[in-house]
């Protein structure tokens, strides 16, 4: 219990410092919301468009900076993260409702089987050293050291420009209603196949590589040579005794990578212009949207925060060794 509160207690420092990032960095850049979106506008604007621009974007008179802090925490406590600059009147809250969902799906999905199979890869290439699994790392290694971009546009123009295959860009069909129907459905998960290759082909690797190195250490100690000479089955050594304490830092690893599922693969995004979070923080980037900014920023922050807290909490349940250790 104590182990459980005392981590709690640096998460919830964590957030603050990430909040409090969040609130300070915007307001040393030079500018705001008003300048971007007049900027835009031309010098056609009226000055009392420019006044009840100011109101609906809360810039003005806002007091001390001390004083804008704890009403931009306010705001935060309502769930209320600003306008955004490059859809103005959009909801910077609205933006992240309807681009979450799209990279959660996506590059949640290709995290989860790149990792299933790239520790399961792993497991047999440690325990089968030399063997066919193990030289097929190479060619893996390769495809991970391959940058996103590359392989993303390599595998457009093959299978979208060339052979037509899949489409090239985007998230889904202009001729289909979102909402849960098959046509979407079906529209939603065909536009996602390449974006889903890439991933994974590109991820894959690193998974492999980890658990085979620690396998072939793991393999070595005296716990897995007692149980090969009590005779046990080669499987469950390999399953029980060596593959369970190998697995602990692909663990952590997996949870950290989960929470980087929100940040998406931003240059993926980009060249599928798929409509995920990714895409979005690059609009935001080069529209000088910095409310989208922030509100993608604190999403990112908390995603990886929860994910470190699962990670944990699964090591703990895990490896003994740490519940002992997290007793003291």
């Amino acid at each position: 219990m104590q182990f459980v509160v005392r981590r709690l207690a640096f998460y919830v420092v964590a957030a603050w410092f990430a909040v409090t990032l969040n609130f300070l960095i915007p307001r040393a850049i030079p500018g705001n919301e008003l300048d971007t979106l007049v900027a835009k506008a031309g010098p056609s604007m009226p000055p009392a468009g420019i006044e009840a621009l100011k109101s609906r974007l809360g810039i003005g008179n806002q007091g001390s900076l001390l004083h804008q802090y704890f009403g931009y925490l306010g705001n935060l406590a309502h769930g209320n993260l600003g306008l955004s600059v490059a859809q103005y009147p959009e909801k910077v809250s609205t933006i992240l409702g309807d681009t979450l969902p799209w990279t959660i799906g996506l590059v949640g999905a290709a995290t989860i089987v790149a990792f299933i199979v790239g520790t399961l890869l792993g497991i047999l290439a440690g325990w089968r050293r030399g063997g066919r699994f193990d030289t097929m790392l190479p060619g893996f290694t390769f495809l991970q050291a391959m940058p996103y971009f590359f392989l993303a546009e390599l595998l457009v123009l093959l299978l979208a420009n060339h052979w037509h295959i899949f489409p090239a860009t985007g998230g889904q069909s202009l001729d289909v209603t979102p909402g849960l129907n098959w046509p979407f459905i079906n529209s939603v998960l065909y536009h996602s196949w390449l974006p889903f290759f890439t991933i994974v082909i590109t991820s894959m690797a690193g998974w492999m590589l980890q658990m085979r190195n620690v396998m072939i250490t793991t393999i070595g100690e005296d716990y897995v040579l007692a149980a090969q000479a009590k005779g046990l089955k080669p499987r469950r050594i390999m399953l029980t005794y060596a593959a369970r304490n190998a697995i602990l830092p692909n663990i952590a690893g997996f949870a950290l990578a989960l929470g980087f599922v929100i940040a998406g693969a931003i240059v993926m995004e980009i060249v599928f212009s798929y409509p995920g979070v990714g895409y979005q923080l690059y609009n935001a980037v080069t529209g000088y949207d910095i409310p989208t900014m922030e509100g993608i920023f604190l999403a990112i922050s908390g995603a990886v925060l929860v994910a470190c807290l699962l990670a944990d909490v699964a090591l703990v349940i895990a490896d003994p060794r740490t519940r002992i250790r997290a007793s003291y």
